[in-house]
Formats: structure tokens, C-alpha cells, sequence
């Protein structure tokens, strides 16, 4: 299926300058959205995954669906003060200034192998301040997937040698 043919351009949003790529239009199409679950839990299902570790709050989306298709564990990470646990922070800069980021402390198990999980990766930050609080946790990150990955962007360069998958790329 054709993926991007569900990503609606929002011009000017959050803020003048910025094209917005919009996936409430492919979460809006059940037999898309079972798709993109479907194509991930086949490019994952012999990689020994134990738990998927998403951002708020797209991310939750994918991963929740994702999890529970492959049958591991749901970790959210999110804003400071939101988990009601002892947690790691991890914060990391912005194009436009910085911003924190949190996993409960007890959430991955050493040597537990973790997918990262976004909606997006634009400019890197926070999917490499996710990074760094799995391994933090005691996880290792078997990749960094995005539904799509703004190219341009150059985000993939913080991620490192961390591996990487996207559906879409622009």
C-alpha cells in the first residue's frame, strides 16, 4: 500500500514555516493503519524483541498497536512529572530550545532488547534522548523505527550506531 498517500501536509504548523506531516489521515483508514502494524510486526518478529518503548504522544499509537500485535511489553516515555514512578531523565536540546524526557527506572531489564518507536523523525533529539534512557535503564536498542523520517532533517546523524528503519521518507 501506499503509505504516503495517507500523510496530509499541514502548512504553518506548529508554526509559520513548517510543513506538518500529518498521519491522522492514515490512522483514520483501518485497512492502512492494520497494514503498517502488519509490515512491522513482520520486519521484527525474529529479532528477539522484549518490549517496545515509545514517545509521547504519536508514538503511543504505533507502539501500543505494535506491542500488543507481537505479544512484549508497552513502555511509554514521556514529559517530566507525567509517570507516576522512579524515573530516569534524560534531556537534550531543541532547535529552539530544550526539552526533558522520562522512563520509569524499572521499566527494561538488563541486556532486554528494545525497539524504539516514533511516529516521526525530524531532527533527532528525541529520539536519541530516548536512546540513551534505554540503555541507561540497562536495555539495548535493536533499532529506531519511524512511520516516516524527514531526511533533510538530518535526524539520523544523532542517532549514531543506532540502527534505523522508516516506512516513508520525505
Amino acid at each position: 500500500m501506499d503509505f504516503k498517500r495517507l500523510i496530509r501536509d499541514v502548512p504553518d504548523f506548529p508554526k509559520k514555516g513548517i510543513v506538518f506531516k500529518d498521519i491522522t489521515p492514515l490512522l483514520k483508514d483501518p485497512k492502512a493503519f492494520q497494514e503498517v502494524i502488519e509490515h512491522l510486526a513482520a520486519r521484527y518478529k525474529d529479532k528477539k524483541i522484549t518490549s517496545i518503548v515509545a514517545m509521547e504522544s504519536r508514538g503511543f499509537i504505533f507502539g501500543g498497536a505494535l506491542a500488543t500485535r507481537m505479544g512484549v511489553g508497552f513502555i511509554p516515555v514521556r514529559k517530566p512529572g507525567k509517570l507516576p514512578w522512579k524515573t530516569f531523565q534524560e534531556t537534550y536540546e531543541l532547535e529552539y530550545g530544550k526539552d526533558t524526557l522520562e522512563i520509569h527506572q524499572d521499566s527494561i531489564a538488563k541486556g532486554d532488547r528494545v525497539l524504539v518507536l516514533d511516529d516521526v523523525l525530524a531532527t533527532g533529539g528525541t529520539a536519541a534522548a530516548t536512546i540513551r534512557l534505554v540503555e541507561r535503564a540497562g536495555g539495548e536498542v535493536a533499532e529506531a523505527c519511524f512511520i516516516i523520517q524527514l531526511s533533510f532533517l538530518n535526524g539520523q546523524q544523532k542517532l549514531k550506531s543506532t540502527p534505523l528503519y522508516s516506512i516513508i521518507q520525505y
